[in-house]
């Protein structure tokens, strides 16, 4: 981000619209919307999952309780936009450092806690997809953020200082806290629990019953400030980058509300793994890797056809992931688990998109020279 603003750019889209015109902001921000649909899908799943766990005699809780947070996000985004969205994110942040650190107390002096048996865990996995995990990670930590609009459009708002010093405190709070999360659910999966479908019930088993309620109404919070967030981003994506809607209240509110809708919809019906999602959104955002080293990093500059050729290399990486269980998909990705087809992908991605890139950026150099 700093490099961007080295440029002059007030935003991602600055960036690439001065070097690939309204094509490379148009690819960019159709990536930007499947994002925020999926941050919206990936939050209410997660309040169904806690309405699930708490109230397992209800059969409709879930659905119930999604409908419900959905309108209750939607009035409060409408009502308040991002500067609403900033106040609840610092609320729902310090509410969360406090619940996880009682909670993550209350984990370790539990009586039969081994830490050493939580470290050298496999999980419910194994070893090997754990690393394979990892190498995707690795591979996405460049493009992920760029493609997050509640991360870019925040950090062009304070002074470049403001910005790294958030950014760096950012990466060692969130660090511990995924980490510390990882106990939470390495414990649960030694006691038995499969992912996802019974992670929050053998929280219940594990904590006392205050830590849990504490835990379930710090995640419901979080969830909601995310939906807030990503709607306002929404509201700026749809009416100030793309103009499908005018600069007003009411045409924001709309986008809010189409958005919503879009991803309680999604929620209520078709795939239900939280992974799936950020996969999906994550290997669609890989095309930026090679378009930002190349251009950014490295100076050199990128032909348009390289970047749309980068492009589509992620959207079908990104494809190919989502319907890997169709047949004619199924036959062409190697087998195994998810996770290494995830990784397959991932790497024929950035391969295809640093050789457009580069092999283009070669090609600009010749000619300019000439």
């Amino acid at each position: 981000m700093g490099r961007l603003r080295e440029t002059g750019a007030g935003s991602v889209q600055d960036w690439l619209g001065t070097r690939f015109g309204r094509t490379g902001n148009a690819c960019y921000n159709l990536v930007v919307a499947l994002r925020l649909l999926s941050e919206v899908f990936a939050n209410l799943l997660v309040v169904g999952l806690i309405f699930a766990a708490a109230l397992p005699e209800l059969g409709i809780a879930r659905e119930v309780s999604i409908v419900a947070v959905a309108l209750f996000g939607l009035a409060y985004s409408a009502w308040g936009g991002l500067s609403a969205a900033l106040r609840t994110d610092v609320v729902q942040m310090l509410i969360f450092l406090v619940v996880f650190a009682a909670a993550f107390t209350a984990l370790i002096t539990t009586p039969g806690f081994d830490l050493g048996a939580v470290v050298t865990s496999t999980g419910t996995s194994g070893s090997w997809n754990g690393q394979v995990l990892l190498l995707v990670a690795l591979l996405q930590v460049f493009s992920y953020p760029l493609h997050d609009p509640v991360m870019m459009d925040r950090g062009f708002l304070a002074d470049r200082a403001t910005t790294r010093a958030s950014f760096l405190h950012a990466f060692w709070i969130s660090f511990l806290c995924i980490v510390g999360f990882g106990f939470f659910g390495i414990e649960a999966a030694l006691r038995g629990a499969a992912y996802e479908s019974e992670l929050l019930g053998t929280w219940a088993e594990m904590f006392p019953a205050w830590v849990w309620v504490a835990l379930m109404v710090s995640l419901l919070v979080s969830a909601l400030s995310t939906l807030d967030s990503a709607l306002a981003s929404a509201a700026r994506l749809t009416v100030d980058e793309l103009h499908l809607a005018p600069r007003t209240l009411t045409g924001g509110r709309m986008v809010m509300a189409a958005f919503m809708l879009g991803g309680t919809a999604l929620t209520l019906w078709g795939n239900q793994s939280l992974f799936d999602a950020v996969a999906v959104s994550g290997t669609a955002s890989l095309f930026l890797a090679p378009v930002l080293v190349t251009g950014l990093i490295l100076g050199r500059v990128v032909p348009l056809w390289s970047y749309i050729v980068s492009f589509l290399a992620a959207m079908l990486g990104a494809f190919a992931y989502f319907a890997r269980d169709w047949p004619i998909l199924a036959d062409l990705l190697p087998g195994g688990h998810k996770y290494e087809t995830l990784l397959f992908l991932c790497v024929v991605v950035l391969i295809t998109g640093f050789v457009a890139t580069l092999l283009g950026a070669r090609a600009t150099r010749a000619s300019q020279v000439v």
